[in-house]
């Protein structure tokens, strides 16, 4: 049996954790106006859990509907996968092929990739830091080469990229005209990431899903975008794992 735990941590500011089998993990509760009904989730990587409802809905109904998922979320929890670390000899994907991290006080601080290997030196208990920071380097520079060519395409500006760690998306487009993306898509095989830069892309002449959109996004999209939406379904999860805190 699972409840509910309220603890003050600020006179204006709640934390509220919910107990799962003993185990107490953080409740995230959202209002969002776009809300119709209150859902749950398990944030496995996380390790929390995510509560949203509507604006207007009341608190308590939705933390007791919250207490009426526990075996539910319990289970979720029970039945994830442990987060992956970057360690030496930990294997990782890059541009959706397998590389070694390996290791060695002789290698330099900054990572270097060479053939299958991600080599890295400086301090052992430093590997996951300078192979995250270097990836984002990598997937800055990859991410800039995959907006210039679909921008053109698309007959569009150039936008302000930033490369960020979202969990709910692997890609945004602010009505600014600035793009966000995941680090993530780095390991996944290029057509998927493309496929995600592209689908940015066509948000900056349609900020919706309508048959316009999509027709711009068949039109500068080269490869299927649904085999890359199945694969991202399948295999993004573990992309999440990579480097997550330990729970």
């Amino acid at each position: 049996m699972s409840r509910s735990k309220h603890r003050s941590v600020q006179a204006d500011q709640d934390e509220l954790e919910i107990e799962l089998d003993g185990e107490y993990y953080p409740l995230r509760v959202r209002k969002l106006a776009q809300s119709r009904s209150i859902a749950v989730s398990a944030d496995t990587v996380k390790g929390e859990v995510r509560l949203t409802m509507p604006i207007h809905a009341n608190t308590a109904h939705a933390l007791r509907f919250a207490q009426s998922k526990s075996d539910w979320l319990a289970a979720r929890f029970a039945d994830a996968l442990p987060p992956v670390p970057i360690v030496n000899g930990a294997e990782l994907a890059f541009a959706g092929q397998s590389h070694f991290v390996r290791w060695s006080s002789d290698f330099n601080r900054k990572p270097l990739k060479l053939d299958d290997e991600i080599q890295v030196g400086g301090p052992e208990e430093r590997i996951e830091v300078r192979v995250i920071d270097w990836m984002k380097d990598q997937a800055r520079a990859i991410y800039a080469d995959d907006l210039g060519y679909y921008c053109a395409r698309a007959e569009t500006d150039l936008p302000t990229l930033s490369v960020g760690d979202a969990r709910r998306r692997w890609g945004s487009c602010s009505g600014r005209k600035a793009i966000r993306l995941s680090w993530r898509l780095v390991m996944a095989p290029p057509m998927v990431r493309r496929s995600v830069v592209a689908h940015e892309v066509a948000h900056l002449r349609h900020m919706n899903h309508s048959p316009s959109f999509y027709a711009l996004l068949d039109g500068i999209f080269e490869g299927d975008r649904r085999d890359a939406d199945r694969w991202l379904k399948q295999h993004g999860p573990a992309l999440h794992l990579i480097g997550a805190p330990a729970r």
